[in-house]
């Protein structure tokens, strides 16, 4: 088996997910195009030996749809014979696309390929590709209630006992981390600088806010309360908001993977290589619950321990999802997310997956750190985990 190297990973600086936002004027496609650019200008490769493209991407309509891998490719100015697919594992989409690449490249069917992903939040609004009407009668009979992620996230609170100072707490927690790691220009080395439409780059998250406090989280309402929900879960507490969940996003990210041999060939440094890779499905309703169990799966798989790692990056979808995950493993919440999460960098859906891991990268590089491990929960009840190894 072949070892698959990550030779660069890129991202976007985050843009707010609505009309208005940094990168709303920019077409997704055209988006993810810049990151496929900056990948190979960075590394030097000539595009053409680029083996396959496999980009993330949830919400696969209008501004997104067509296999907007195939078009970023095209639109990158990449060579026609350079391919590109799409996948959808929600909001893992592009770590499972950095998964089927390396995968692919330790079975010696890619040389060269690019994982990445993308999510344009504010032109393809979340959930514009759900289904119409309702679900078919076998899923509703196994499963009556699929309520939305949210209430998902409050389940999870109640389940483990954590109340709003907790979600809050964490949620600041974030924000100071990425605004300190942003002064600091740690995340300089990672962002891809956009050019936007008046001419100005765009190389800042734009979802970090200063000075957020548990006191001011503390003034904001419950997101989820209806009295509908109410009545069907009455073990809810009722303390998820907009402060401690992450923000509605667009952004882009990608990572350069090849073997170690064709790295040699090229005279390119490996950053980093994928050690092991899990996926486990979780209780539906629930939701959020699916980093744990791939989590111990992957754990059992490498034969590690969870303080074998320096750092856990746990997507931020809601402050409760790395808490309950970090309580269950009995993780040090030092190492978690230690430049802040989605809460205060945003999550792109499609595109999370790479930027995750490029920050978990350069935090390792950084820090001297050997090992990373990326978990992320996902729609319907999945998870996609990863751990990546220094070199």
């Amino acid at each position: 088996m072949h070892d698959a190297v990550i030779i660069d990973a890129v991202r976007t600086a985050s843009g707010r997910g609505k009309p208005g936002g940094a990168l709303s004027g920019i077409h997704p496609a055209d988006l993810l195009a810049s990151v496929l650019s900056g990948l190979v200008e960075r590394s030097g490769i000539d595009p053409t030996m680029i083996d396959d493209v496999v980009a993330g991407c949830v919400s696969q309509v209008g501004d997104q749809g067509i296999n907007i891998a195939r078009t970023a490719v095209l639109a990158a100015g990449f060579p026609e014979e350079v391919p590109g697919t799409t996948v959808d594992r929600q909001c893992g989409s592009s770590q499972q696309a950095a998964h089927f690449v390396a995968q692919g490249i330790q079975a010696g069917a890619y040389d060269i390929a690019i994982a990445c992903g993308v999510e344009s939040m504010s032109r393809v609004p979340m959930g514009a590709s759900s289904r119409d009407g309702n679900p078919t009668q076998p899923l509703t009979a196994r499963y009556p209630s699929l309520p939305p992620q949210g209430i998902g996230a409050e389940l999870v609170a109640a389940r483990w006992g954590f109340d709003r100072d907790d979600l809050d707490g964490f949620a600041a927690q974030s924000h100071r981390r990425a605004e300190s790691a942003q002064q600091a220009g740690q995340f300089s080395g990672e962002i891809l600088p956009i050019t936007l439409s008046d001419g100005s780059l765009h190389n800042r998250d734009q979802t970090i806010r200063s000075g957020t406090s548990v006191a001011g989280l503390a003034a904001l309402p419950a997101a989820f309360l209806s009295d509908e929900y109410t009545r069907s879960y009455p073990e809810i507490s009722w303390n998820i908001t907009a402060g401690n969940s992450s923000p509605l996003t667009d952004g882009a990210s990608g990572m350069l993977i090849m073997s170690s041999e064709r790295a040699r060939e090229l005279g390119l440094k490996p950053r980093a290589r994928f050690h092991r890779f899990a996926v486990r499905g979780s209780d539906p309703e629930i939701m959020l619950t699916g980093p744990i169990v791939a989590t111990q799966l992957i754990l059992r798989k490498s034969g590690m321990r969870i303080e074998d790692f320096d750092a856990y990056e746990v997507n931020e979808a809601f402050a409760s999802v790395p808490l309950a995950w970090a309580a269950e493993l009995d993780a040090d919440p030092e190492k978690l997310n230690p430049r802040g999460g989605a809460i205060a960098l945003g999550h792109p859906l499609g595109a999370s997956g790479t930027r995750l891991m490029t920050t978990m990268l350069n935090y390792l590089e950084d820090t001297g750190g050997r090992y990373g491990l990326q978990a992320v929960c996902e729609a319907g009840g999945l998870a996609n985990v990863t751990i990546i190894e220094r070199l």
